[in-house]
Order: structure tokens, then C-alpha cells, then sequence
């Protein structure tokens, strides 16, 4: 398959991708497509608060995208936002526990990141009174409950 042009590699008036666009809403199969663009770039941020096509899936729950985002080897789920926020502490933020579930289960998660306000996606869950969220997380052998923000 050709690689995508025109409108395909255009940015919108936010600074979102296709796939950007996508991923925030769970499509799978659009995802899959766009995911065999062998010069797709997977961490490009939108330009209103810095968040990658991974963060949104992250963010509104996304789970099976989230997935197929994390098979890919030159993604880093580690790529935070204007606010210092990982798609792992905005799935604990807003709750989803299949997501945090997924992110927090890599072997290269960092369960104790925080934001810029020193909170942590244990704390964000607890904060929301997310706790399926809570308690996946301290089922993780390093997470920190004690850790205070700032």
C-alpha cells in the first residue's frame, strides 16, 4: 500500500492526525489501516494540550485501540502532555480500568509518574473515586501509595 498524502498527513486546526482522531474515538478498524503506514508517526501531539493519539484512546477509554497502539515498538506510552499527564494517568484520571490495566501491566511502565502537580495515577484514581482503577494499581508491586503530590 502507498504511503497516505494530501489530507491524509494534514494536521487539523488543533494540530490532530487521523490517526489522532481515530484513536480518541475507538476506531479499531481505522486504526488498523492507518497502522500499516510503514512512515506513520505514532507520538505526534496535537497542539491544544500535547496529547498523542495513544493519550486519547487513553483518555476516553479506548482499550482496543490502546492495544493495537502498544504492538508497535516505536510508540513510547511514556509521552506526557502539557500537564505532565502519560496516558496512564489519564486512563486512571477519567477511570478506565481496561486501559490502566493494559498500561499498567508493560514492563516498562512507570506506575509512580506524576504530573505537574505531583499527582500520581494512584492518586488521580483515588482522588475520582475510581477504585477498580485503585485497586489494579496497588495490586502492582511498585506502585507507591504512600507518595504525596505536590
Amino acid at each position: 500500500m502507498a504511503g497516505l498524502v494530501g489530507p491524509f498527513r494534514t494536521l487539523d486546526l488543533w494540530g490532530r492526525t487521523p490517526l489522532s482522531r481515530a484513536a480518541s474515538n475507538g476506531h479499531e478498524g481505522v486504526v488498523r489501516i492507518l497502522l500499516e503506514q510503514n512512515d506513520i508517526n505514532l507520538d505526534i501531539a496535537d497542539t491544544a494540550y500535547g496529547l498523542t493519539p495513544l493519550s486519547f484512546a487513553a483518555k476516553n477509554g479506548n482499550k482496543g485501540v490502546v492495544s493495537l497502539l502498544l504492538e508497535r515498538n516505536d510508540i513510547n506510552p511514556g509521552t506526557a502532555d502539557k500537564f505532565g499527564r502519560t496516558p496512564l494517568l489519564v486512563a486512571a484520571k477519567e477511570g478506565h480500568k481496561g486501559v490502566v490495566r493494559v498500561l499498567a501491566g508493560r514492563s516498562n511502565a512507570n506506575l509512580n509518574t506524576v504530573d505537574l502537580w505531583g499527582q500520581t495515577p494512584l492518586s488521580l484514581a483515588a482522588l475520582n473515586g475510581h477504585e477498580g482503577v485503585v485497586r489494579i494499581l496497588v495490586e502492582q508491586n511498585d506502585v507507591n501509595p504512600d507518595k504525596a503530590d505536590t
